[in-house]
């Protein structure tokens, strides 16, 4: 049996690793690093945009809210109404300083990007 992992409306998670993201200029700001899941609602939660870097070294990680992100097929890749400007102050992180994805430190970065939390709705955990 053939492994697909891409349907007209699903994808995996390892085909999004590597996915650019442009800001609405159309200005490339990263590409998709990783997701991140809720383990309770199985909802998509973050995307981890890596930026900077030469070689996967110096690399730094933005989590963007997965509301935040529009797939344009254009451009086979994905959109967030964000100037690079707007990274500059954004939540961040590296690989040698992981943050601990408390709901304070989520919250902080629905904040920043003025997106409503993924977990409005959910039974509290």
């Amino acid at each position: 049996m053939e492994h697909r992992d891409e349907t007209s409306t699903l994808i995996s998670a390892e085909k999004v690793s590597g996915t650019d993201v442009y800001n609405t200029a159309g200005e490339s700001l990263g590409e998709v690093h990783d997701v991140m899941i809720d383990k309770v609602s199985g909802r998509v939660t973050y995307a981890v945009m890596s930026f900077g870097g030469f070689l996967g070294i110096g690399q730094k990680y933005h989590p963007l809210p997965w509301s935040s992100l529009v797939y344009d097929t254009d451009k086979g890749g994905y959109v967030v109404s964000l100037s690079s400007d707007q990274l500059e102050g954004a939540p961040v992180f590296s690989d040698d300083a992981e943050p601990q994805w408390t709901r304070e430190y989520e919250q902080g970065i629905h904040d920043h990007y003025g997106v409503k939390p993924y977990w409005d709705g959910l039974p509290p955990r």
